[in-house]
């Protein structure tokens, strides 16, 4: 059965994220898409402090939520990552944690579904929509997309529900990702997935 994991890097499991979240769930079940929510924004996490130990380690040297996270992002097929915005920005405590799961993680993430889903009151959606995203462009994880850009707005999550073109979205997001992850399926048995090149590594060593 394909398998999404749901990041949400809200404060509250039941507030906004939560109910963006809800709404696609019960759409992942319909397509017969099994679910797993991990809560992370009310976690302890810090960010990354760049030592490297993870080459050596096999895992992030902090043992905290991204080392528990992991193997489930391992079996998954698709990742939803959700945040609130705050100043603009997706939740620290979520980019902390994105940063160290997505660098300290060896195994290969090539064409897993990503989403990312955002919450505001007013502003500051599209901006923290597209950091979220950079981490699955940069891991050569396809992005799944909807009807409008993959948000919902309220300061509630009694708000949300009164967003009814936000919950559109969401669900039309999850049956669009759901189809993506079994075509890529299908495809990968078919044709085999696209070979990646990781020779070159620009750096300018010599300062030219």
């Amino acid at each position: 059965m394909p398998r999404v994991l749901l990041i949400n890097g809200s404060p509250h499991a039941n507030g906004c994220i939560g109910a963006a979240f809800g709404e696609m769930v019960r759409v992942f079940i319909e397509e017969g898409v099994d679910t797993e929510i991990v809560h992370v924004g009310n976690r302890d996490i810090r960010g990354c402090i760049s030592c490297g130990r993870c080459r050596e380690l096999g895992k992030c040297v902090f043992d905290d939520a991204v080392n528990e996270t992991a193997p489930k992002f391992e079996a998954a097929d698709g990742l939803v990552v959700g945040s609130p915005v705050y100043y603009g920005s997706p939740n620290g405590t979520l980019l902390a944690f994105l940063d160290r799961l997505f660098y300290s993680t060896r195994f290969p993430k090539h064409f897993k579904v990503g989403a990312a889903v955002v919450s505001c009151r007013r502003g500051g959606n599209t901006a923290s929509f597209d950091v979220l995203n950079k981490y699955f462009t940069i891991s050569s994880m396809p992005v799944a997309s909807s009807t409008y850009w993959n948000q919902v707005h309220g300061f509630t999550a009694e708000d949300v529900k009164k967003d009814l073109e936000g919950l559109q979205v969401m669900r039309n997001l999850a049956r669009n990702m759901s189809f993506m992850i079994k075509a890529i399926a299908d495809a990968g048995e078919k044709y085999g997935l696209p070979v990646l090149e990781r020779g070159a590594f620009t750096s300018f060593p010599d300062g030219l």
